[in-house]
């Protein structure tokens, strides 16, 4: 690994003024190695260290291991305290209010106060902010987050107020049963108010930043590299073992696997797909398949023609043989995916989907149907161009797509590929027809994934359905999670219908990771693996 090392006698030190802490995450029998510092694989370039902008996996990273809300997640997903030492809520369940740490600070040696997180929840509502997550605190149902991000009420009056330093109360419109799951989310972490307002958009630079977590911004070398180093400020900062994590944007597996194999990378991001059975033979003790929070989709612009026709968006997903996705293409342990929400979500029960029913045989001439029926054939084939973000893996799908609905439909499709910025860039502002794209659920329950299709959802087709609607707000009103569950269901039978993406498998996540990186969760279906949780064995 690259880095400066320290003197054996400072890391003796470290470790004799640690250990009594560190003895609860490090097991008796393990030897620490002299250097804590550790290097990340982490795909595409991260477009923003911004909690307020980051919806994807690469931002979030890195997001998290500098910030922190008020609650986290533990190694198995569960939600702990963290800058709430505790909280309680109203007997009808629209209060709560949450007592905050004290002595926590921000990483100048500030503390972190309730007014901080009342701040950055009015800037994420805030339509001038453009933040891309201010549907969630609608999701979440946080008191007139709807009627500010339409710009009916000032932010001031968002349901966010800091009693005093130490004291936040956060007030709903309705009950939301999982609402403890979102304030894990990187959009509801707070900022630190001074550097935002003096430096704007450029207030995340290294030599800027303010963080509240276990790590600070060292450096970010644009498709580089990105360097965090240990916080002394974080008020957990007896417990972090780890003194430096570098992020590296490698969006060629086979050459993150390469530096994987000559030990520069500790953990990566993915790896060749190809060389799965090959690594699993080779390699049994350093690669780990782990359940995961994620549906793969193509997503449709419905205000294009002919996206505009559900018959279309049912035919080209009918036609896609997921047998093949999964088993031979993918081959990682990925399941068809027929509907929104993954099996591996907490508590989550799909429904029949009659599409779901048919063999392969049956779909591809339903799908033919389908097609005939809107206006397509062979001396009228459908065209259209697919966007997909840089990466062979997205490559070689869209490439099976492609082949997939000429092969059963006469459809022709052209193949686009963006650089990740501007392939977001492109989604936020409707310029595509069709696209690739993803979900990894913000927190687990199947409300993350099936709010995102909602008229109000963050979902870029603009899809809107007042059924589907209207199941998910019963969903949220539901006395218990087996009537939850049953307004889920007929969330899921009404996407089937109307099909406004095609939901094409539920992730796994399979990564490699060196031997001697001990404290990465196996068990947490989520994306939440801190680097502070995390230590190198002496090897």
């Amino acid at each position: 690994m690259q880095g400066s090392k320290i003197s054996k006698l400072a890391a003796l030190v470290a470790l004799m003024v640690a250990a009594p802490v560190m003895a609860a995450e490090v097991p008796t029998n393990v030897t620490l190695s002299d250097i804590q510092e550790i290097v990340r694989g982490n795909g595409d370039e991260v477009p923003t260290l911004d909690p307020a902008f980051s919806s994807d996996t690469s931002s979030s990273r890195v997001i998290q291991d500098m910030f922190e809300g008020l609650v986290s997640q533990d190694g198995d997903g569960n939600i702990i305290p963290a800058l709430a030492t505790g909280w309680k809520k109203s007997d009808d369940a629209k209060v709560y209010t949450f007592s905050l740490r004290k002595g926590a600070k921000w990483s100048n040696g500030e503390p972190v106060t309730a007014h901080d997180f009342e701040y950055s929840f009015k800037r994420v509502i805030d339509p001038a902010t453009g933040s891309n997550y201010a549907w969630y605190y609608t999701m979440a149902h946080i008191l007139n987050a709807d009627s500010i991000s339409e710009s009916k009420m000032p932010k001031d009056e968002l349901g966010v107020k800091a009693l005093d330093d130490l004291t936040l109360q956060i007030m709903l419109d309705k009950p939301v049963p999982y609402f403890e799951k979102m304030l894990a989310h990187p959009s509801m972490f707070p900022v630190y108010r001074k550097v935002v307002e003096k430096y704007g958009d450029a207030w995340t630079k290294p030599e800027h930043i303010v963080t509240n977590s276990a790590y600070k911004l060292s450096k970010w070398v644009i498709n580089e590299r990105i360097v965090l180093e240990r916080n002394p400020a974080y008020w957990d900062d007896a417990k972090t073992v780890i003194n430096k994590v570098t992020y590296l944007p490698i969006q060629d597996m086979t050459s993150e696997y390469n530096r994987f194999r000559t030990g520069e990378i500790d953990i990566t991001s993915s790896f060749p797909l190809e060389q799965y059975n090959a690594i699993k033979k080779q390699r049994p003790d350093e690669l780990l398949t782990m359940p995961s929070l994620g549906t793969y989709y193509y997503l449709f612009n419905i205000d294009k023609k002919p996206f505009d026709d559900a018959r279309v968006r049912k035919a080209l997903a009918y036609a896609i043989d997921r047998d093949v996705v999964t088993k031979v293409i993918l081959g990682q342990g990925q399941l068809p995916a027929y509907g929104v929400t993954p099996p591996s979500v907490s508590g989550f029960k799909a429904p029949e989907l009659a599409w779901a029913e048919m063999s392969q045989k049956e779909r591809n001439a339903k799908a033919k149907e389908l097609l005939e029926a809107a206006g397509y054939s062979k001396s009228n084939p459908l065209e259209f161009e697919l966007i997909y973000n840089t990466m062979e893996s997205h490559k070689k799908l869209a490439i099976v797509m492609a082949s997939m609905w000429k092969k059963n439909l006469g459809v022709k499709v052209e193949l686009a590929n963006q650089e990740w910025k501007t392939f977001l860039q492109k989604l936020s502002q409707k310029d595509f027809t069709v696209a690739r794209y993803a979900w990894n659920g913000d927190y687990n329950e199947a409300s993350t994934f099936l709010s995102y299709f909602e008229t109000t959802g963050m979902n870029y087709s603009k899809w809107s359905n007042a059924a589907y609607d209207e199941a998910m707000e019963s969903a949220i009103k539901a006395a218990d999670n087996a009537k939850r569950n049953h307004y889920y269901q007929q969330a899921e039978l009404v996407f089937a219908q109307e099909m406004p993406a095609i939901p094409l498998y539920h992730y796994t996540r399979s990564v490699l990771k060196q031997k001697y990186v001990g404290g990465y969760s196996v068990t947490n279906a989520a994306e939440a693996r801190f680097t502070k949780d995390l230590y190198i064995e002496k090897h």
